[in-house]
């Protein structure tokens, strides 16, 4: 099986733990799903260096691996709720519908501070301006696969972005004097960023 493949089957066994867990707190299932928790903690372990995977498969692996994190908090209180009985009527409600709007908040800035356990590190490339279709080809897919799982719309095609890095390095190795230019696609305050500097 392929990483891809195993990634997709990651994304699957948190949809499916959000589904059987909910099923759960709702009452209509006995049993907390802890065989297929027990899968997904094992594929999220397997992954957590990110030595295997490229750019692309890293931030799919951080965005599921942010997911989990954030409905882990979520089913680790609702379950301690569970266990200790509801003392108040709200206690009762947050079992079955999910965290207060404050408790989410507190979740998800613990999230941010703790970050995910692999470093989405910043794909670069550098040109020099010659025939480089198959860096530009693969700093294009970088930042089309980030930019799919932000969420961000791309109207850019090949040819296009081919264009468009010819003439940027030819402008800055002549603005700079500099032998060839570094591209970097880059994630800042949750948006897909691609970055030129030039390099001697």
């Amino acid at each position: 099986m392929t990483i891809d493949e195993e990634l997709s089957m990651l994304e699957d066994h948190v949809r499916r733990l959000k589904v059987e867990y909910d099923m759960y707190f709702g009452g209509g299932s006995k049993r907390p799903p802890a065989d297929l928790e027990w899968k997904t903690k094992s594929l999220l372990k397997k992954f957590s260096d990110g030595s295997r995977m490229n750019y692309g498969q890293r931030f799919r692996y951080n965005t599921v691996q942010q997911k989990y994190a954030l409905y882990n908090s979520q089913w680790q209180q609702k379950l301690q709720i569970k266990e200790e009985g509801y003392r108040r009527p709200q206690d009762a409600m947050l079992g079955i519908q999910g965290m207060r709007p404050d408790q989410q908040h507190a979740a998800e800035q613990e999230l941010k501070l703790h970050g995910s356990s692999v470093d989405a590190k910043p794909f670069s490339v550098a040109f020099s301006g010659g025939s480089d279709h198959k860096q530009v080809e693969a700093l294009f897919n970088a930042l089309s696969d980030a930019r799919k799982h932000t969420g961000e719309k791309s109207s850019a095609n090949l040819a296009s972005f081919q264009k468009f890095v010819q003439q940027k390095t030819t402008q800055l190795r002549t603005e700079y004097g500099c032998k060839s230019v570094e591209y970097s696609v880059e994630m800042k305050n949750g948006q897909v960023k691609l970055k030129a500097k030039p390099k001697a």
